[in-house]
């Protein structure tokens, strides 16, 4: 079994939960490739390798899931046209864990995406749609459960319904305004900038800080607060909150959790933006 990153009594694990390849445009933008093509690989024909791993804190007794992956909902069309790379397997990889699906106890899910949220259900061996972590308390800033209800002409694009079909607000679905502490060590943060909703999480015990900053940091080569993907909503929004952030990630030794980087699992950066510290799940950091 892979070693976790331990932060006092919380252990991280990374969980593979689908790979597909993007544009790089979609990605960098207006960023020169001659600049990210330094920190960051690319296909032959400009497209990125992006993992889709979700992070599972094991703490006490519960058992907390950052982001569920893309989901086995895609059809064969959206599955040629992300270029999936790997299939969706994430109660497989809780398997590994020795961990059933229905001992999840929350969900958090940064924002409302296809490539986040696609995992809240999954379609089963009889072809219906149901909740792939039946018991778990589910976690959303309030007005992203508004803009998933009635999402706009670009949101609507990768809010898709069936992906939170079953969840209930006041049941299984706690919304939250702004920050706000879930479980002892785990405060999640409003950020904004991707989506209007989009949300942080910020992992705290005795032995560590950690910081997930969703697709505001979605892999190690978007370290510099300008670089933003064009898919941000509200990119000075973005820009703002990644600066504000990453200062406070380094002023509290943070490490900084990574959830589209197939490289990388964690890092912390220099002031230049470069890696200073690297963690691959189940190896060792340095």
């Amino acid at each position: 079994m892979p070693r976790p990153l331990t932060l006092g009594a919380l252990r991280l694990h990374w969980l593979e939960a689908g790979r597909f390849e993007l544009d790089a445009g979609t990605m960098f933008g207006v960023v020169p490739k001659v600049l990210w093509s330094q920190r960051y690989p690319c296909t032959a024909d400009n497209h990125l390798l992006l993992a889709n791993r979700a992070l599972l804190v094991q703490a006490d007794r519960r058992l907390v899931l950052v982001d569920t992956g893309i989901g086995n909902k895609l059809s064969v069309k959206q599955r040629r046209n992300f270029r999936v790379r790997q299939e969706w397997s994430l109660p497989a990889r809780l398997a590994d864990l020795g961990i059933d699906r229905r001992e999840i106890t929350d969900v958090v899910l940064t924002h409302g995406d296809f490539d986040h949220a696609g995992g809240v259900t999954m379609r089963s061996a009889s072809g219906e749609v149901e909740l792939t972590f039946p018991l778990a308390t589910h976690y959303l800033q309030t007005r992203e459960w508004e803009d998933i209800l009635r999402p706009g002409p670009r949101t609507g694009q990768s809010y898709w319904p069936e992906n939170f079909v079953g969840l209930r607000p006041g049941e299984n679905l706690r919304l939250v305004e702004g920050t706000a502490e879930i479980l002892p060590g785990i405060t999640l943060a409003h950020t904004g900038g991707h989506t209007r909703g989009h949300q942080a999480v910020w992992l705290r015990d005795r032995g560590g800080v950690a910081l997930h900053l969703g697709d505001l940091l979605p892999n190690h080569a978007h370290g510099n607060p300008l670089w933003v993907t064009p898919f941000d909503n509200f990119p000075l929004d973005s820009v703002e909150q990644k600066e504000r952030l990453l200062r406070q990630a380094a002023e509290e030794g943070a490490w900084l959790t990574l959830y589209h980087d197939p490289y990388l699992d964690a890092c912390t950066f220099d002031s230049g933006h470069n890696v200073v510290r690297r963690y691959r799940y189940g190896g060792e950091s340095a």
